[in-house]
């Protein structure tokens, strides 16, 4: 068992209304070292799979099919084996 946490995030060059007005907010709030924010999204999977190479692909299908909008988002998987306790076995 696995878990894919996939982060999906706009493009660099696709204007984020949402990340500008937190920026807006923080900096109303006295946080004047906060120079830019954007924001995204993070989808946990949990996948039963061989290997975490079968995980990562099952998730990498599931974000370019589903999660994901290939025009206007880019997404970073990482995959993390899940202990199972030895009395579940």
């Amino acid at each position: 068992m696995f878990k894919a946490t996939v982060t999906i995030r706009l493009r660099p060059s696709i204007l984020d209304p949402q990340g500008k007005a937190v920026h807006h907010a923080l900096q109303n709030l006295g946080y004047q070292a906060v120079t830019q924010v954007r924001i995204g999204k993070v989808v946990d999977l949990w996948i039963e799979a061989d290997s975490a190479e079968a995980a990562e692909q099952v998730a990498q299908e599931a974000a370019e099919k589903l999660l994901a909008n290939p025009v206007m988002e880019d997404f970073d998987i990482t995959v993390t084996p899940l202990k199972i306790p030895a009395s579940a076995g």
